[in-house]
């Protein structure tokens, strides 16, 4: 590869790395996404249903 090709190679890398995906949340109901907070924390949350799942109830 020339220096040329090299150049437009991390050019193309460089656009895909900006294009970030933002963290898609599921919402069945437009008022939820209404009254739920942008900076809400659910790691204690994800982490308590992903135990609930491993245990048989």
């Amino acid at each position: 590869m020339n220096e040329k090709q090299i150049r437009a190679l991390a050019k193309r890398n460089a656009a895909k790395a900006a294009k970030v995906k933002p963290a898609s949340q599921r919402s069945y109901d437009d008022t939820l996404d209404a009254t739920r907070p942008q900076d809400r924390d659910d790691s204690d949350a994800n982490r308590i249903f992903k135990e609930m799942k491993k245990r048989e109830f």
